[in-house]
């Protein structure tokens, strides 16, 4: 008897067993054969839902971004945890330290996909930024920042870090050490903070 499942339950099956079938056989290994075979759907189905492998990788980086800035805001926006800290828990909630983050960090460093790469900063940023705008206001009211912009002053700081620090550029361990203390000096002081203040809160997100 032929199982019919709603259309967004559908979706993330094929999602789910596509995850899989990338981390286990690699993206460019694995085919759309292999996920219609394992969850044992038409290829029209599949093609009803996405309409190339490509469209599936795309849609699994949209639901783990939301998937990881929905944790990121939960902190984020959690007042009853010191703002220093917040900041801290809210950029490595961010950190994708599994096998399906590597694969996927590893498919959007390639060239020829260029505008993945752009459409998941594009993302991360947009939404990120508006989570650590509310960090450093709450700052701000506590006397912690001092700045009349603080959502430009994250933008730019934000921006920055994803070029800066993106896990495909490789530095030498002086070279990484200045762009870390570089960051940081900077940071104070575009968020108005007394030097050496970040400092401590940083450390554990460029020690992970």
């Amino acid at each position: 008897m032929r199982v019919v499942k709603d259309a967004e339950e559908r979706r993330n099956e094929i999602l789910d067993v596509a995850e899989r079938l990338f981390c286990a056989k690699g993206f460019n290994n694995a085919s759309t054969n292999d996920i219609l075979k394992e969850i044992g759907i038409a290829r029209g189905t599949l093609y009803y839902h996405f309409k190339s492998k490509e469209d599936i990788l795309d849609a699994m980086i949209e639901r783990l971004t939301n998937q990881m800035v929905a944790k990121a805001s939960a902190i984020a926006l959690d007042e009853s945890i010191p703002v220093l800290e917040r900041l801290t828990r809210t950029m490595m909630s961010l950190n994708v330290d599994n096998e399906l983050g590597d694969m996927i960090m590893e498919q959007v460093h390639r060239p020829q996909n260029a505008l993945m790469h752009q459409k998941l900063e594009n993302m991360l940023l947009g939404r990120v930024n508006k989570l650590v705008t509310k960090i450093a206001e709450d700052g701000i009211k506590q006397g912690i920042m001092q700045t009349d912009y603080p959502a430009e002053a994250v933008e730019m700081l934000m921006t920055y870090s994803y070029t800066a620090f993106d896990s495909m550029v490789q530095y030498s361990e002086e070279e990484e050490y200045r762009k870390i203390m570089g960051f940081v000096y900077h940071a104070e002081r575009v968020l108005g903070m007394e030097p050496g203040a970040l400092l401590e809160a940083m450390r554990p997100i460029f020690d992970k």
